[in-house]
């Protein structure tokens, strides 16, 4: 009996344990994907820095794959964020900009990603996966009153979320001076006391009798001169009240902000999402401060590095990246977590002062960086893979890829096979494998704000990546290396130069874009032309309405239906009824209990 019973017991062992192996084997990958907000491709270590010191992210790079030509869709923030969110280019969520402002300015203004997009987190979601936004959002948080959070990160598949809603910037710290509309703020602030010291002068004037000045002309004064100090004072001078909040979920709970311990709160909270979710498969899109000015002045960091503050928030915020990827290590996740390393778009060349010295990245050997249009400096990004047992260990993948991929690549890996809509990116994991040696993207596209600003073209069975230029914004002044009137360069207008014939560049011999290629130097220019305006026509079929040109701005929309622009001055300016507030507006504030920090 006992000798009969001991095969089956064996079986039934044996059974199990293949059952086990079978649920390890179909449980859905975690993914944990960190974004960085401003730096430069030339200042991390594995890129080719050998002044910072950036061994967590080297590492990151030496256990997985790294991206050479790894491609923001925008130079900045906002319109970058939302393509790397939705996989699309931004014109098609109405995120890009016809005139000055590119990046949504107040919390408080009624535009943002629209709540008919679907981002990535929304697909795994539904494939239930439990997601999480830890830092920065900056694509809006209300569409028509106060609370109804349309474009809130809960609202596009974000299970939990606690970071900035807006953006680190230099209002947050006093001393650091604003960055939102500063020659408006000024303008208006001159037009207060123009009117004030008129006011002054002609009540003096009628009080002491020496002429009849009349009573009317005073009290509209006095009444245009309360709207001009209203104008400018509520919106402009309340900025560190309005703007630099945390929320957790759609409650806020530090406004303003206290900025010194907020680093630290946004690594606890990723960290313990990573902990409450060992068992379940889980999203974490973790959207880090850094480095963004204002500089952090973290103690543990400060002056350690060879690059002034920059560089201290440069290793700091590697620390950071470590200690991520030591929590995801220790609770025995690393062979089933696929890790992303990135940032939104190039280093701000041009920021620096007398008192810190530079402020913004390096990006190499590449021309121009952050808001300066199609240049490479501006859209050349890190990227960096690493899934133990699952990438090759070390492989470098020389193709041009996007931001954008992230969202056909999780798809892929969460078995999301449901139809989607007109998408930009493909899918990654063939070339991170090295089953495939070429990148599916023929020709990539550039956008400064609505216009197509630039084409890049990787011919089959050629190196060369071919570069058309039609236009590149206006350095100021003539030969510098950026636009210093505004620290941004403009998409339009009298602020770009078109070229006629366009300037063409090859990348592969050329990465650092200084010596266009010509008829005479370049046997295949005429049907490098030919062909990229082939592929603008077609890559323009996939819109309602036609991207915009400089003589005839419009609003392009998707392939199913139009969007609205989310970046006209009516949706960007502040409006007191949509302004996130902690306690009852006007009289906003709370503080959050960081003893524990």
């Amino acid at each position: 009996m006992r000798a009969s019973l001991l095969p089956r017991l064996l079986l039934l062992l044996l059974s199990a344990g293949s059952d086990v192996t079978g649920e390890e084997v179909d449980r859905k990958p975690n993914f944990v994907l960190i974004m960085v907000d401003d730096l430069g491709i030339g200042d991390i270590g594995c890129y080719g820095n050998d002044t910072i010191r950036t061994p967590n992210i080297d590492r990151l790079a030496s256990e997985g794959v790294k991206l050479t030509q790894h491609i923001a869709a925008a130079p900045l923030c906002t319109p970058s964020r939302a393509a790397f969110m939705t996989g699309r280019y931004a014109v098609r969520s109405g995120l890009g900009s016809t005139g000055r402002v590119q990046v949504l300015l107040f919390l408080g203004g009624s535009g943002g990603l629209p709540p008919t997009e679907t981002t990535f987190a929304k697909r795994l979601q539904q494939q239930g996966y439990t997601t999480s936004l830890v830092g920065k959002w900056h694509l809006g948080v209300s569409c028509e009153h106060r609370g109804d959070h349309c474009h809130h990160p809960n609202q596009h598949g974000f299970s939990y979320y606690y970071g900035l809603p807006f953006t680190l910037f230099n209002d947050c710290v006093p001393g650091q001076g604003s960055d939102v509309l500063a020659d408006l703020q000024h303008t208006l602030q001159n037009l207060t006391m123009m009117l004030g010291a008129a006011l002054f002068t002609l009540a003096s004037i009628r009080f002491f009798g020496l002429f009849d000045v009349n009573l009317k002309l005073l009290v509209a004064l006095f009444l245009l001169s309360i709207l001009a100090t209203a104008v400018w004072c509520l919106p402009f001078k309340f900025l560190p009240t309005w703007n630099c909040i945390l929320m957790r979920n759609q409650e806020v709970v530090d406004q303003p902000m206290t900025v010194e311990t907020m680093p630290q709160r946004l690594l606890g909270e990723a960290q313990n999402f990573i902990k409450r979710n060992v068992d379940n498969p889980f999203l974490l899109f973790f959207s880090l401060a850094h480095v963004h000015t204002p500089l952090f002045k973290t103690p543990a960091f400060a002056g350690k590095s060879r690059h002034g503050r920059y560089g201290d928030n440069l290793e700091e915020m590697d620390w950071f990246v470590g200690k991520i990827t030591e929590t995801v290590d220790s609770l025995g996740l690393a062979n089933n977590t696929l890790m992303y390393f990135t940032s939104d778009h190039g280093g701000s060349v041009e920021d620096s002062d007398s008192k810190v010295g530079q402020k913004g990245g390096w990006n190499g050997i590449y021309k121009g960086g952050k808001a300066m249009g199609g240049w490479e400096g501006g859209i050349r990004v890190p990227g960096i893979f690493r899934w133990p047992g699952r990438l090759p260990a070390g492989r470098e993948v020389d193709e041009p890829t996007s931001l954008m991929d992230l969202y056909p690549t999780l798809k892929y890996l969460a078995k999301d096979t449901q139809p989607d809509r007109q998408l930009d990116g493909h899918n990654l994991m063939p070339l991170l494998e090295g089953r495939v040696e070429r990148s599916e993207h023929e020709f990539m596209f550039h956008y400064c704000g609505v216009y197509l600003n630039a084409v890049r073209w990787h011919p089959a069975g050629s190196d060369s990546i071919f570069k058309v230029h039609f236009f590149t914004p206006n350095f100021s002044p003539p030969g510098a290396g950026g636009c210093y009137d505004n620290n941004v360069c403009m998409c339009h207008g009298e602020h770009v130069t078109h070229h006629n014939p366009p300037l063409l560049y090859d990348l592969f011999h050329d990465p650092s874009e200084s010596r266009p290629l010509t008829a005479d130097t370049e046997p295949r220019y005429a049907e490098i032309l030919e062909q990229t305006a082939k592929a603008v026509e077609k890559h323009q079929n996939t819109f309602t309405n036609k991207p915009a040109s400089d003589d005839a701005p419009s609003q392009p929309g998707t392939d199913a239906h139009s969007v609205h622009s989310q970046m006209t001055w009516e949706k960007i300016l502040w409006r007191p009824w949509l302004q996130p507030c902690c306690g009852t507006f006007p009289f906003c504030g709370c503080k959050e209990d960081t003893t524990n920090i």
